[in-house]
């Protein structure tokens, strides 16, 4: 049994760490592509070099924010990730009836709260 456990384990590591990277990407694939549309926007309309300047300098302060949204945002829902599996650690640890309440090794629900420092 305990192999399986700790293969199941294995699997949701794996799983949440998937789950982050496809967040991550989703936000630089956001970012790049608000910023090549302004900029693409801004170069094919016919106007003069210092009003297509100013435009370039709002579209990309624009595409900044954009950008520093979207990593709040995959930021926030990494974060929520994290807590879901932490509660179904912490679940499948309380459910466990193996017979070691007594034991002497320190809570593992505790260490995880306490190796991930929570970020908001």
């Amino acid at each position: 049994m305990a192999i399986l456990e700790v293969f199941e384990k294995v699997k949701k590591q794996r799983k949440a760490a998937e789950k982050k990277k496809a967040l991550k990407n989703v936000a630089v694939g956001a970012a790049i592509g608000a910023t090549v549309g302004a900029v693409a926007g801004v170069l094919l309309a016919p106007k003069s070099g210092k009003e297509t300047r100013e435009e370039l300098t709002v579209a990309a302060k624009e595409a900044v924010e954009k950008a520093k949204e979207k990593i709040e945002e995959a930021k926030e829902k990494a974060a929520e990730v994290v807590e879901e599996v932490k509660g179904q650690v912490k679940q499948k640890i309380d459910n466990c009836h193996c017979g070691c309440e007594e034991s002497s090794e320190p809570d593992a629900a505790a260490e995880l709260s306490a190796e991930t420092p929570n970020k908001k």
